[in-house]
This record gives C-alpha cells, structure tokens and sequence, in this order.
C-alpha cells in the first residue's frame, strides 16, 4: 500500500532565507539543538548536502521501535528550493516500510513571505497495515515552525548588534 501525508505552512520568511537551512546540512545541525525531543542526533555519514548525501537520524528514547535510521538525499534542487531524502537503511525498513521518503518545497509567496511544505511518501507491505498510522507530518510541521522563528530571531539579533 503506498500513501502520502503533506503539511503546509505559510510564513512572513523569504523563501531563500529558509533554502539556507532546508537545502544544506544547516538543517542538520539545527534539528537536534531546536527540537532535541524529535531527534537527538544528526551525524553526517558521507557527502556535502548535495544529492547522495546520507545522514544518520537518532531519535530520542521512547518511540518504539524507532531508535535510528539512514536517509540519502535524492534530490536537491537549490532552483526550485526542492529536497527529498529517502530511508536506505535501519529502523524505519525494519519496522516494515518498503519505502519512505521525505519532500521538502519552499514555495515564495510574495518578497518577505512564504510556504514550506513537507510531504512524507511511503510503502508498506500488505503484513503491516498498522505502519500507516505511524506516518505523521506532526514532527514537520514543527520543524517548520521553529525553522521559520529561528531564522527571525537571528535577523532581529543581527539587527541589535
């Protein structure tokens, strides 16, 4: 069975402005520092941020089942402000995905504003009907969330200085 869930949300943050995290490994780096209770460690395991880059997410304890996981990004398309990034290896093929893939699009609105949308697309095996209620944009959603505040807080801490 295959599905797909996506989030959107608009912000007042330029479009480029958030390509600078979403579309580097800056966002690696963010993720475990802003949101420690979605995932605790990002490590890089081999590349620049371009396409077949592979990062290992750690989460933290308590999601069964799920301690970490491989991810290559497939597709990094710095024109159209485009990332996906594919599981190749650990926890979440074990659990019983065939497949699961994450898309992130920053999408400009107008000069100061934007929407980013995060999309997840899996597979899972007839066996595993349970899987699909695993699948939640929710941890997206707040990292978009916090992406977009942290990327105001600096220009307002540049501003002050």
């Amino acid at each position: 069975m295959r599905g797909s869930q996506s989030h959107e949300l608009e912000t007042d943050v330029p479009a480029s402005e958030l390509w600078k995290i979403y579309g580097t490994l800056r966002a690696a780096e963010l993720l475990p520092e802003l949101l420690p209770h979605i995932l605790a460690k990002v490590e890089l395991v081999t590349g620049d941020g371009g396409v077949g880059t592979i990062v290992q997410l750690t989460f933290p304890p308590g999601i069964p089942g799920l301690q970490s996981y491989k991810e290559k990004f497939i597709r990094v398309d710095n024109e159209n402000y485009v990332k996906e990034a594919e599981a190749v290896e650990g926890d979440i093929l074990k659990l019983g995905f065939l497949s699961y893939m994450i898309r992130f699009e920053i999408i400009q609105k107008g000069p100061n504003t934007s929407v980013i949308r995060s999309t997840i697309e899996y597979e899972i095996g007839d066996e595993h009907p349970e899987l699909q209620a695993m699948v939640s944009t929710a941890s997206l959603a707040a990292t978009a969330e916090k992406f977009a505040e942290y990327i105001k807080t600096q220009k307002v801490a540049q501003a002050n200085t």
